[in-house]
């Protein structure tokens, strides 16, 4: 089956942190703006893969500050007024932990303000050419095939499945490593006066082990209470798969599922959590790194360490290097210098070779390190906005100008170079 094509000035792909930025970004810009999400919800990770910290928010000095503005400004403030988020928290890097079901409905609230139309429910199937850029995409969904059209695209997928499908030129990871997956597990049934810490948490999967029990993975991980519930949230399930492989990643879920009631089974055998229960896995788990785009110029961690000035700075990232080794599922945070926050090019959101499409999120390229860390869901926001914003430039004038898509930015509250920060 296949329906009439619709246009629009700019297609979202992606309805995570990423794609709403970029989304609310080119809407607010004037452009008619299409965001698609294969799920029934937005929030990507923080929705589907019980991710519900967002880092990157804060620098990660003895004294944290705020990095981000913009669309993920505003999402924040409104979960602060339903008390659907806390912190910031520090556990290695520093954090802000949020309510899920109030964070989709103030996504939801902020798209449909800035004038986005949304897709729910429709998976991308396919993406055509013509020359050097995306001429069009089919949609699926469960009446059939829609051709969408569009002037200028944003790959917010996390896999860079638009770019792939596009034949854009992508690579899997860096230099064949690829961070490592975890399933996002979320725990109720344990009093608000129990502590529960991560080393709490790992001298019971060592009891486990020792008792011989062998399923575990990693030992521990943040360990926080979101807000309203008090549920416990971590991420300890780990996996090596390939999120390209739907087999792999089968393989990788059930594997997930059996590790999530072998560390409820630890939980309870910590004095005060007898009656813990596992609210939710996931429901799916949690990539890390996959596709990115072969960009315009990649961001590179010794870039981060340089703190070097960018002019078509878009963006600041704070978080670091946060890798998850898949050999021995141990995990480092490489700080960035001083703990202070670092510039983040328009060029590494822009395609090499496809002039019409754009990165947002774990899409944008960065090295290993550089990649690490810009990936977090906070810088998700930034570099989604940046994105749409240039996106909707593109859509009007044919080109993108570093200084008319820094001076939007700039009036959209954006905060774009490291002298600018909030407490």
């Amino acid at each position: 089956m296949s329906n009439p094509g619709s246009n629009y000035d700019v297609i979202v792909v992606g309805g995570g942190s990423g794609g709403v930025g970029a989304a609310v970004g080119s809407a607010q810009e004037g452009a008619r703006t299409l965001l698609i999400e294969a799920a029934g919800c937005l929030g990507g990770a923080a929705s589907l893969r019980n991710v519900l910290t967002y880092c990157g928010v804060y620098t990660l000095g003895e004294t944290p500050r705020r990095v981000v503005g913009g669309v993920a400004e505003t999402v924040l403030d409104r979960l602060r007024d339903r008390g659907g988020v806390s912190g910031p928290h520090r556990f290695r890097g520093v954090f802000l932990v949020f309510d899920p079901e109030t964070n989709k409905l103030v996504l939801d609230e902020v798209c449909e303000e800035a004038g986005v139309e949304i897709l729910f429910h429709s998976r991308l199937a396919s993406a055509r050419r013509d020359e050097n850029q995306i001429a069009s995409i089919d949609v699926q969904d469960h009446g059939g095939v829609r051709t969408l059209t569009a002037t200028a695209f944003i790959d917010a997928t996390g896999e860079a499945d638009l770019a792939h499908l596009a034949d854009a030129s992508v690579r899997y990871g860096n230099d064949g490593a690829v961070n490592l997956a975890s399933l996002g597990t979320r725990f109720g049934g344990v009093p608000a006066d129990v502590e529960i810490t991560a080393q709490m948490v790992a001298a019971a999967v060592e009891d486990r082990q020792a008792a011989g029990v062998d399923v575990f993975t990693k030992k521990s991980s943040v360990v926080t209470r979101l807000p309203i519930s008090g549920d416990l949230c971590m991420y300890v399930a780990s996996a090596d798969y390939d999120p390209r492989d739907a087999a792999s990643m089968s393989r990788a879920e059930r594997s997930g599922r059996r590790q999530a009631q072998a560390y409820l089974a630890a939980i309870r055998g910590i004095e005060g959590a007898e009656h813990a229960y596992l609210v939710s896995t996931g429901p799916e788990f949690g990539t890390r790194e996959s596709r990115h785009i072969d960009s315009v110029r990649r961001l590179c961690w010794a870039d981060i360490e340089a703190r070097r000035r960018f002019e078509d700075s878009v963006a600041l990232g704070a978080w670091g290097a946060e890798w998850h080794d898949r050999t021995n599922y141990q995990s480092t945070l490489d700080l960035p210098p001083e703990g202070e926050p670092y510039e983040i090019p328009l060029r590494c959101l822009m395609s090499a070779d496809t002039a019409n499409l754009f990165a947002a999120g774990r899409t944008a390229d960065g090295d290993r390190k550089a990649g690490a860390a810009i990936r977090v869901m906070g810088t998700a926001f930034v570099t989604g906005q940046a994105a749409g914003v240039a996106a909707a430039q593109l859509s009007g004038s044919g080109v993108v100008d570093p200084n008319l898509v820094r001076a939007s930015l700039r009036a959209q509250n954006a905060m774009l170079d490291t002298d600018e920060s909030s407490g």
